[in-house]
């Protein structure tokens, strides 16, 4: 597995190994291992998985606070998306900045999210569907996010705000200057 450090610390693109023949392929899409050596440092716990039917299907900057923060690991199992992980750990050299990467079924790729960062995705092909590992389980009263297309975040979503499918629970959700950070960066990595 091939793992790269993003230019925001702790978030990893990650590249699994395709072993293909006459039958198709094989791959191991996670190895703790690897993991390890490469600074990931998650005990997963649960895996999600959502489907999205639309292209252009967001699904906002998600989170949860302390004390059940969690990291994730995402892939893509059929279609594409533009994976978006923004930092909100106070104190970070790189506090409020993002790092967006393309994940694909075909191509494989993965992306570590730490605890601290919020998390966000557009789907850019019909029928995508994404699964993703995450270290702590669902609290819906530590759940939390932010507005998709905050201005002060400033990302560059492939999508225009009229073609965006979202839940009304996404656009409902608060801006980034309203956003007081339960999260500290530590320097110790």
């Amino acid at each position: 597995m091939d793992i790269k450090a993003t230019k925001l610390p702790g978030v990893l693109l990650l590249k699994p190994r395709y072993f293909d023949d006459a039958r198709g392929y094989f791959v191991e899409t996670y190895n703790l291992r690897a993991a390890r050596a490469a600074g990931l440092a998650a005990d997963f716990v649960q895996d999600n998985q959502a489907f999205s039917l639309q292209r252009g299907t967001v699904r906002a900057l998600h989170f949860q606070v302390p004390p059940h923060a969690q990291a994730k690991l995402v892939r893509v199992l059929r279609g594409a998306i533009y994976d978006v992980a923004a930092d909100l750990r106070a104190g970070s050299p790189s506090y409020g900045r993002w790092v967006a990467a393309t994940l694909t079924a075909q191509g494989g790729e993965q992306i570590f999210v730490p605890r601290g960062f919020a998390h966000g995705y557009c789907t850019l092909e019909a029928d995508t569907e994404v699964a993703y590992k995450v270290d702590d389980y669902y609290a819906p009263d530590c759940e939390r996010g932010l507005i998709w297309n905050d201005p002060t975040l400033a990302i560059d979503w492939p999508v225009a705000a009229s073609d965006a499918v979202l839940s009304d629970k996404d656009r409902k959700l608060p801006r980034f200057a309203d956003f007081v950070s339960p999260f500290r960066y530590d320097r110790t990595g």
